[in-house]
């Protein structure tokens, strides 16, 4: 398989994991606030189970059919 060098793309890529490394900070500054006489150690245990269980996201963050990102990628 030929590795993809479309500089647009990567972009697109690298973006993608700078805004879900944001949005996990947030969730974590938002545990804290919640539940502020917790450990470090029980926040990211309940950070875990809120990237596990994603409530009210069962099947996604957007409306319509769930799909694999390898449908759209090869």
């Amino acid at each position: 398989m030929k590795p993809v060098r479309d500089p647009a793309l990567i972009a697109r890529v690298q973006t993608t994991f700078d805004l879900y490394e944001a949005a996990e900070a947030m969730m974590r500054q938002n545990l804290r606030r919640r539940f502020p006489q917790e450990s470090p150690e029980q926040i990211e245990t309940r950070l875990l189970a809120w990237l596990h269980d994603r409530p009210g996201a069962e099947t996604g963050d957007a409306a319509g059919p769930s799909f694999r990102v390898r449908c759209v990628l090869p």
